[in-house]
């Protein structure tokens, strides 16, 4: 059970990664989402230029202790986490991670800005 768990954490955090980097490209369809999309990519971006550690690792690590895991196994494991957790995390990794999702939300923002109604 505290695997799955471990495992849902892992699916949670990807799911924040995927919505702070792609949130943006659904203001279109969904405009009241940037409500709840440009505090994610803020914090997302503090994180990353601070280098704060991400509430939801400790969160799995827990889970993977409670389930007496030394390491990260199965399907989730495998595939998902390199995406989450690169392992050559340097201050430049970081800072270049920042750079990357501030980039792609102002391509985002600005194409939603440019389509919005009585925008032309």
């Amino acid at each position: 059970m505290y695997a799955l768990m471990a495992d849902l954490v892992v699916l949670a955090h990807l799911g924040f990664v995927v919505f702070v980097v792609a949130g943006g490209w659904w203001l279109g369809r969904f405009p009241r989402l940037i409500r709840l999309h440009l505090p994610c990519v803020a914090w997302a971006v503090l994180l990353e230029l601070f280098a704060w550690p991400c509430p939801l690792t400790p969160l799995e690590n827990l889970f993977r202790g409670l389930a007496g895991e030394a390491g990260h196994g199965g399907f989730v494991a495998h595939y998902l986490l390199p995406l989450i957790y690169p392992g050559e995390m340097t201050r430049g990794v970081q800072a270049l991670l920042a750079l990357i999702v501030v980039a792609v939300n102002i391509a985002a923002y600005g194409w939603w800005w440019r389509k919005a109604p009585g925008r032309g």
